[in-house]
């Protein structure tokens, strides 16, 4: 059974840049520093441990007007396809929900568009094409 915990630390924090570096960045290339932004500090981060390593997690982020971003979903290839990811959105939609948030969009990358349609997620409209080799989609939920 696993459970989905909040960041509270900066050692947690930096164990899930580490799983965004390793799925997000990483394969394609790109530097450490693409993992991370400028909000970390002021967003929630959601995730999920086996034993004693982050394996999953997300970030959701507050962009004002009730509209909250979830971003940085990441899933450890090795816990792909449990349900880890809709357990992650499903806190990232709790916690959006406490703070009052009336709408989640995201930039969903093509091969995860189903995965958050099935979560309810309806998509808007094509969008960007990151590093000239992934395309985004933004996607949104009124919660």
């Amino acid at each position: 059974m696993y459970y989905v915990e909040l960041c509270q630390s900066q050692q947690c924090l930096e164990a899930i840049i580490e799983l965004r570096y390793s799925v997000l960045r990483e394969p394609w290339g790109q530097s450490k520093e693409s993992a991370k932004d400028d909000l970390e500090s002021n967003s929630i981060h959601a995730f999920i441990k086996h034993n004693t390593e982050i394996i999953a997690c997300g970030r959701l982020q507050n962009n004002g007007d009730g509209i909250g971003q979830v971003r940085y979903m990441a899933i450890d290839q090795d816990f792909q396809r449990k349900g880890l990811g809709k357990l992650i959105l499903k806190c990232l939609e709790a916690e959006a929900k406490k703070i009052k948030l009336k709408k989640l969009e995201l930039q969903a990358r093509e091969n995860a568009c189903e995965f958050y349609k099935a979560c309810g997620y309806s998509l808007e409209e094509k969008t960007f094409l990151l590093w000239d080799l992934i395309q985004h989609y933004k996607m949104s939920k009124l919660i």
